[in-house]
């Protein structure tokens, strides 16, 4: 057990490690990740392998390191740094308690499929591809590892991130209701604001917030302040690189922009959202991750309609609809990959 542990620690510490080297070759704080002293740092990302439901921050942080040394200019120490954050993935995902444990699989109606997508990129579009997905389908991790797959950046929490930098608004008061972003809490490295993945009830105001925000935003209201940025956001993105992006309606706004891109939905059978909340998220019981979920989508449903006035999750809005629990997480990357090679 106290090797087990001492192992856990150098890997903490090599992934502190390589986000440090990231920042030095980037020479700028946007590269780093972990900003706290290094044995606190390391101790906590300890915690969170041990952590099953704690397992996709892990992930969130490794993507934002690995989408930073992507543009590192000097190829030979792009090189190396991407070698070593192989390494260290391969490591994480073999953890008893990694992110990518814990299939969406259900043999009984596992079947093969084929399709083919018409191609629709000019050689001097990027690769971007828009997943929407249910909660506790998988489709998060299915997206982490076609990014990985792909070697292109995965963008979830980072966007949100991004626009909040874009707006110069505070991280504690400002809710991307079209994602799932956790914040760590300044005062306890432990703690994370926003614990519920995706539509918290944002926090009252007072009306002196009030009217500083309708100077911030123009008179918009927050959230829609909010939206607009992170689709320039976005449309700028779409121009400079390929990429893997999360919900945040991202397929409405690059085909309202006629942007090129592949539009995916991943979901799953009730049950299998149920157990899969259950197992990694750690929802106590079934009626509670019934609920959750029934929550969650009635939000997203709401949220997609005012925003692009298309039905979330209707296939004819998708160039591919899939069920995760026909293939499996492993399984759903392999299907794109293969519509990706015909495009």
């Amino acid at each position: 057990m106290a090797n087990e542990e001492k192992d856990l620690r150098g890997l903490a510490g090599r992934i502190y490690d390589l986000d440090e080297e990231v920042y030095q070759e980037l020479g700028s704080s946007l590269g780093r990740v972990f900003n706290g002293k290094r044995e606190d740092c390391i101790e906590e990302t300890v915690r969170m392998m041990h952590e099953r439901n704690e397992a996709h921050i892990l992930r969130n942080e490794l993507a934002l390191i690995s989408n930073m040394a992507r543009t590192i200019q000097d190829q030979a120490s792009k090189h190396r740094i991407m070698v070593k954050y192989d390494e260290i993935l391969k490591e994480v995902t073999e953890l008893p308690a990694s992110f990518i444990k814990g299939d969406i699989l259900d043999q009984n109606i596992a079947q093969l499929n084929t399709l083919h997508l018409e191609s629709r990129f000019s050689e001097k579009d990027h690769l971007i591809i828009c997943i929407g997905r249910t909660y506790g389908c998988g489709g998060s991790q299915i997206g982490f590892n076609l990014a990985d797959t792909l070697k292109i950046n995965y963008y979830d929490v980072e966007i949100f991130d991004e626009v909040l930098k874009r707006l110069e608004a505070e991280k504690d008061t400002v809710h991307d209701r079209g994602g799932y972003p956790y914040k760590k809490d300044g005062k306890d490295s432990r703690q994370y604001l926003n614990e519920l993945p995706a539509f918290a009830p944002a926090p009252k105001s007072t009306l002196r917030e009030k009217f500083r925000e309708f100077n911030r935003y123009h008179g918009l209201p927050k959230k829609d302040a909010v939206f607009f940025n992170q689709s320039d956001l976005l449309c700028d993105m779409a121009k400079k690189e390929d990429f893997v992006v999360m919900g945040r309606c991202a397929d409405a706004i690059l085909t309202n922009n006629r942007i090129p891109h592949i539009s995916i939905f991943i979901t799953a059978p009730l049950e299998q959202r149920i157990h899969r909340v259950m197992e990694v998220r750690g929802v106590e019981n079934e009626k509670k991750a019934r609920h959750l979920l029934a929550r969650l989508d009635k939000a997203h449903i709401k949220y997609y309609k005012y925003y692009t006035g298309r039905n979330w999750g209707k296939a004819k809005n998708y160039d591919l609809c899939i069920n995760s629990a026909s293939y499996g997480i492993q399984g759903s990357v392999d299907l794109i990959m293969r519509m990706i090679s015909h495009k």
